[in-house]
């Protein structure tokens, strides 16, 4: 759906984006994350066609942006982090006004306005002037202009902010209903919200990609965690002499026996080394009550790709 390829970007002496790729397929859900500065806010406005790439290209449907960039942009839903409403209007004229923009007119506009004031349940404030609204229900008028014309891709940078609980819930079961017929973007710095709506991230670091990956793949830790009845004289000793394990860490003592957590090599997958050690296991006579991947959140990532030095 959406090519990019060795994207880089400079503001004077600032490389903001440097040799940037990713690929992504439609109907998925992508969080893009960073620090401030990371360059997340460049790559969107080069995927919006709103600035042009240093070097390098983007393509949507295979149509590159730069060429392109009305017709990709009427194929784009923005929600920029400020979003540039004009506080004087109502809602509904707002909306209708977005409307005339996307050219969409007549039964068409009202429609397309009445769905989006549904999706976003601004419905009790459509009459209100924007200007009168709390934060939280102008981040929603800002939404509902965003998928108006029901976009193909939707970029939405900071969504939930401003949102009470019971409105960041409604805006994630929003976003995944939108995934039926639109590839969404969101760029925030809630890594919860990330973790509860997105299929995949793109962690950047300094301009570059650090991370690409899809979530449940990135939470697996990449060791395992057992639980066996032996004490770690025996076990270390027996399980060390496998060749697919860095090492062995004792967790000490717990529910079901002994706890330990597995560090493979680097080229060990755990698909191959978990029956490999649960037949050792078994074949010593141990009593096996645990064998998992240590499941990690994505707080814990995002920390670690930020303490590494950049190379």
């Amino acid at each position: 759906m959406l090519k990019a390829q060795q994207l880089y970007r400079q503001y004077g002496d600032l490389i903001a984006v440097d040799d940037v790729s990713f690929e992504i397929s439609r109907r998925q859900i992508i969080g893009l994350l960073g620090q401030n500065g990371a360059g997340k806010t460049t790559i969107m406005k080069m995927i919006t066609g709103f600035l042009e790439p240093g070097s390098g290209c983007i393509t949507i449907n295979g149509v590159d942006v730069n060429q392109h960039r009305i017709e990709i942009r009427n194929k784009i839903g923005y929600l920029p982090e400020n979003c540039p409403v004009y506080a004087e209007m109502t809602v509904i004229d707002f909306l209708f006004y977005t409307a005339g923009l996307r050219n969409l007119n007549g039964q068409t506009a009202r429609r397309a306005v009445q769905q989006a004031i549904l999706k976003t349940d601004l419905g009790a404030k459509a009459s209100q002037r924007i200007d009168t609204l709390s934060r939280g229900y102008r981040q929603r008028v800002g939404v509902a202009q965003a998928i108006l014309a029901e976009p193909e891709l939707l970029i939405l940078d900071e969504p939930t902010n401003g949102l009470d609980p019971s409105q960041i819930e409604n805006m994630r079961g929003l976003l995944k209903t939108l995934t039926q017929t639109a590839t969404v973007i969101i760029s925030t710095h809630v890594l919860q919200e990330v973790s509860a709506v997105c299929d995949r991230v793109l962690i950047l670091k300094q301009g570059r990609l650090a991370l690409d990956s899809e979530l449940a793949v990135l939470q697996q830790g990449g060791c395992l965690l057992i639980t066996v009845d032996q004490p770690p004289d025996r076990t270390i000793t027996e399980l060390q002499t496998s060749t697919a394990l860095e090492s062995v860490d004792y967790l000490g003592e717990e529910q079901g026996g002994h706890g330990y957590r597995l560090v493979p090599v680097q080229a060990a997958s755990l698909t191959v080394l978990t029956p490999e050690i649960t037949r050792t296991l078994v074949g010593l006579g141990y009593n096996v009550s645990r064998i998992t991947p240590e499941m990690r959140d994505l707080e814990t990532v995002f920390r670690e790709i930020n303490q590494r030095q950049v190379s």
